[in-house]
């Protein structure tokens, strides 16, 4: 990440009013996607299967690492980040007797996760530096370990608008889909799916969010993911 993104990172109090601008041209707030994603995300981990550790890569103020822990209710869930305000921020407001939360650089230090949950991070960081994240991410992971990258869809023209609106995505600069996957394949992870579409219609539109589950192969939604194993 850049420095101007890291400044407006640590605004930690400002964070969600800043996200809000952006995000509220849906109708909804950012819990909405919060909650969207790890539903998604749950739903297509294998039955049974629980992890005992979860890592919140890129935790920013720790909303996302806090519902990690509600989903997961077995899991240690850590959530890093290199915004010292966010983490601070993070600490206060979420930490519990499962939940933590540490700098970027303590990551090589930690022991190893099960799963590995990232939300709009990769668009952040410069597109010659990606591999070394995923790198960092893979020794992080034992072995069977799952990575669920979400990123924002740059083919998507709302999601364009949207990142406009928020000061420090302004400047980012997207992934298009076929480029994560192939990142993701280089650094040595095996996708346990095709690339998934979420976030199609907006709140005024929400009467056809039942078509949703129909439509997450078309590459049209506000967000995608990939799925992957160590």
């Amino acid at each position: 990440m850049g420095s101007l993104t890291e400044e407006l990172f640590d605004l930690a109090s400002e964070y969600e009013s800043m996200l809000q601008k952006g995000v509220g041209l849906s109708g909804e707030d950012r819990h909405f996607f919060i909650r969207g994603r790890l539903s998604e995300l749950a739903a297509k981990l294998p039955a049974g299967w629980s992890p005992a550790r979860v890592l919140d890569f890129g935790c920013g103020v720790g909303t996302a690492t806090d519902q990690l822990a509600t989903i997961f209710r077995n899991a240690v869930v850590v959530g890093v980040d290199m915004a010292e305000r966010a983490i601070v921020y993070a600490q206060e407001h979420y930490a519990s007797d499962r939940v933590s939360f540490t700098y970027l650089t303590a990551l090589n230090h930690l022991a190893p996760f099960d799963l590995c949950y990232v939300n709009g991070v990769f668009h952040h960081i410069a597109p010659d530096r990606r591999d070394d994240a995923l790198g960092l991410i893979r020794r992080s992971l034992v072995p069977g370990g799952y990575l669920a990258i979400f990123e924002n869809n740059p083919w998507n023209p709302g999601t364009r608008m949207v990142m406009n609106r928020i000061p420090f995505d302004r400047d980012a600069v997207p992934l298009p889909p076929p480029e994560l996957k192939s990142l993701v394949r280089q650094a040595g992870f095996r996708p346990c799916q095709g690339l998934r579409f979420l976030f199609y219609f907006p709140r005024v539109l929400a009467a056809l969010r039942f078509t949703e589950p129909f439509l997450v192969h078309v590459p049209l939604g506000a967000q995608y993911y990939c799925l992957a194993q160590r």
